[in-house]
């Protein structure tokens, strides 16, 4: 059965603009009507990394006039999110937005009602749920029994242009929330639990940021099946390479680990490349023989074969042609997300208030 491509709007020609306009480009599911993005010279070279043949924009309102799409997708600055969303859903769009969603709860949650009341779907970019290697690093977290400890962070030594652009992202959202969507939405798979109340900390490292912005943040979640979770992340020049790329979990019965030694060789830890590879899990059994001994070697999980980021954004793609030609049910991926955007809100709000919140 033949399909008219759906005509999209690629807003953004960052690092994950480029990836996600890539696989459109590649489907043949997707027309791409418009490149947008404030930065002519951004949208230039990646319109000559397409072909040079797409219409370019500098204005997201002048584009979505000009092209009208049958959708949209949002690679910008995170409080971009919402307001894009919202006018593109307004107009009739399905909707692929980079995460977070929004750059606040109250804002999220509009963007889901608001989505639902126009029969669109919205879809947010949380490329770990299309990544075979973290599917299996939680499904291994899921056979370690009750409660968890999950342990998890990404720090990145940025400089000169990366510098930059986390400068940029900084001015309207702390690391923490930015990146840590991600992370705490893979604890809640992992646990199945709910959240039961989250403590956060920031600091800020530099004179580079506005007043009042941070570049280091920490949270701390708890379930209500007992586990617990962290979550660190911090951007700049000052930051470690040491530790930077921790992804583990312990439970009674052993530990799951990302064994990542691409992302954690020396000078590695601003690329963004190197992010989303694993190399291998390590599986470790904490059953004891009677003589105290461990009963069992660990395993490995060996992951070679995995998607790049390129591959894992056309993996997100081909799901969002699929979840609006088959008109798939997107409630659970909207709670999901909604659920992990107040578990980061409420580390923020914990930062700068000095209190635990109770969710």
């Amino acid at each position: 059965m033949s399909h008219t491509p759906i005509r999209i709007l690629c807003v953004g020609a960052g690092h994950m603009g480029r990836s996600h306009a890539l696989a459109y480009h590649q489907l043949d599911g997707f027309e791409i009507v418009g490149i947008c993005t404030r930065s002519p010279e951004s949208r230039a070279a990646l319109n000559r990394e397409l072909g040079g043949n797409y219409p370019e924009f500098g204005d997201f309102e002048s584009a979505l006039a000009e092209c009208q799409p049958d959708a949209v997708c949002i690679s910008s600055y995170p409080d971009t999110h919402a307001p894009y969303a919202r006018a593109a859903l307004l107009a009739g769009c399905d909707v692929f937005t980079e995460k977070p969603i929004a750059d606040s709860v109250a804002a999220a949650e509009e963007l889901v009602a608001l989505a639902k009341e126009k029969n669109r779907k919205l879809v947010a970019g949380y490329i770990l749920r299309v990544h075979p290697s973290w599917m299996t690093f939680i499904e291994q977290a899921r056979h370690l029994g009750k409660p968890l400890v999950m342990r998890m962070n990404l720090n990145q030594q940025s400089t000169g242009a990366q510098w930059e652009t986390h400068k940029n992202l900084m001015s309207s959202i702390s690391p923490v929330v930015d990146c840590g969507v991600h992370y705490v939405d893979a604890m809640c798979q992992m646990t199945r639990a709910r959240p039961l109340r989250v403590s956060g900390l920031g600091v800020r490292l530099t004179d580079d940021l506005p007043e009042g912005k941070i570049n280091y943040g920490h949270l701390q979640v708890t379930f209500d099946d007992g586990s617990v979770g962290w979550y660190e992340a911090g951007w700049g020049p000052m930051m470690s390479e040491t530790a930077f790329f921790i992804k583990d979990v312990v439970g009674p019965k052993g530990s799951a680990s990302i064994v990542a030694e691409q992302a954690s060789s020396q000078g590695q830890s601003a690329n963004v490349d190197v992010h989303t590879q694993t190399q291998c899990i390590r599986v470790h059994h904490g059953r004891l023989n009677e003589d105290g001994t461990l009963a069992r070697a660990d395993e490995i999980i060996r992951l070679d074969d995995e998607p790049d980021h390129d591959g894992l954004c056309l993996r997100e793609q081909e799901a969002f042609l699929r979840t609006i030609r088959e008109d798939l049910d997107v409630d659970e991926q909207l709670d999901a997300a909604l659920n992990s955007m107040r578990i980061v809100a409420a580390a923020d709000e914990s930062f700068r208030t000095g209190k635990t919140i109770e969710l």
